[in-house]
């Protein structure tokens, strides 16, 4: 039977298997078109327009003006060169419109930060006194059924007006998106606890604070953090789509500007590096989800 660590290095070489198999893939669908000029007949407008799309000037054969060959999507090898160059100066500050990741990474995670700490503080003890009482379970539950739906995106127009700021706002995004997965799993955690416990804590006649943190918070800590995790991941989803939206700074702001640069391979960084930090901030809860989950 494969000890943990030899079942480790097996999933490492079977994920680093799989990459090579990818880029393989990759670099091949890369490849120039093999078929020669001459023998292309017939019409490809659409190719036409998407060389010019890509500030591209398509070559034509014979017959006219159809095109012999157009590349945009890069190689394997050209996105290394760009990945090079944009980690040669990630903290780089010419203007507007040209700062390295480094600084748009720092203005999102800052925006996460605010927004998600925000949600914390009204989620957790919203949660705690939701789940203690059934009726204020039925009371808010409604609210949350009819809010908990609604794309955080919808919420942007609304915040833009009322708030006149767009860092603002996307900061209201990652709060109103955070919120629900946060409070809806501290209302179970806590609604969970097993009754023997509070009975016993109430014959001791322990005060309600201290039950609260010494019986309740411990048995509920796991699914709060389950909550927690989702909700940064949610976060993590929405402020690249609200950076496109608000425009600026911050990476979502920046994968859009590449795109509008028409460069693809700084397209893909951006999206490698958003999918390289959700994975850190991931692993950072599911370290503090297994430090609270008990095991018998």
């Amino acid at each position: 039977m494969s000890t943990p660590s030899s079942l480790r290095q097996r999933a490492a070489l079977c994920s680093l298997a799989l990459l090579i198999v990818m880029i393989g893939i990759w670099q091949a669908a890369t490849l120039p078109d093999p078929t020669p000029a001459g023998s292309k007949t017939g019409a490809s407008a659409e190719a036409v327009e998407y060389a010019m799309l890509m500030g591209k000037t398509p070559e034509t054969n014979n017959a006219g003006p159809t095109p012999a060959k157009v590349t945009g999507f890069p190689s394997p090898a050209q996105f290394a060169s760009e990945a090079a160059k944009q980690l040669a100066h990630p903290f780089r500050d010419n203007g507007p419109n040209d700062k390295g990741f480094g600084i748009q990474m720092g203005y999102s995670l800052a925006r996460v930060a605010s927004g998600y700490a925000l949600a914390l503080l009204i989620a957790l003890p919203s949660g705690f006194v939701i789940g203690m009482s059934r009726l204020a379970f039925m009371t808010f539950n409604p609210f949350i059924q009819v809010l908990k739906p609604i794309s955080p995106l919808a919420w942007m127009p609304i915040a833009l007006y009322t708030i006149k700021s767009s860092s603002a706002s996307a900061v209201f995004v990652i709060f109103i998106c955070s919120v629900w997965p946060m409070l809806i799993n501290t209302v179970f955690g806590v609604a969970a606890v097993r009754r023997d416990w509070l009975n016993v804590a109430r014959t001791l006649e322990v005060p309600p604070l201290r039950r609260a943190f010494t019986v309740i918070l411990p048995a509920a800590a796991p699914t709060i953090v389950t909550g927690m995790r989702i909700s940064m991941g949610i976060a993590w989803l929405v402020i690249v789509a609200a950076e496109m939206l608000v425009g600026g700074t911050g990476i979502g702001y920046f994968l859009w500007n590449e795109w509008n640069n028409l460069s693809l391979s700084n397209v893909l960084f951006s999206v490698l590096l958003i999918g390289l930090v959700g994975m850190v901030l991931d692993v950072l809860f599911a370290q503090l989800q297994r430090k609270v989950t008990y095991v018998d």
